[in-house]
């Protein structure tokens, strides 16, 4: 019985290190193509910017009341974009 239940759980578990691993290969496959790993600053993101959805930095900034050339890094690089 407990052999059985060894056995049930090793199989589960070299299933999920081969999907992970097959996520793995996509991901990287995925960056070779594109040639550069994904942007994910949420100021990049075209969608947000139509959403009006700001980074989190720049929101903090515009709340304490500092200019928008004194707000986050990020911020002045999407300019540069």
């Amino acid at each position: 019985m407990i052999f059985v239940v060894h056995t049930i759980m090793l199989q589960i578990f070299l299933i999920v290190i081969i999907l992970i691993a097959i996520a793995f290969v996509c991901f990287a496959v995925g960056v070779m193509v594109k040639g550069k790993f994904p942007d994910t600053h949420v100021g990049h993101n075209a969608e947000m910017k139509k959403l009006g959805v700001t980074c989190a930095k720049h929101d903090d900034a515009f709340c304490q009341g500092r200019s928008k050339s004194e707000s986050c890094q990020g911020c002045k690089d999407e300019k540069q974009l």
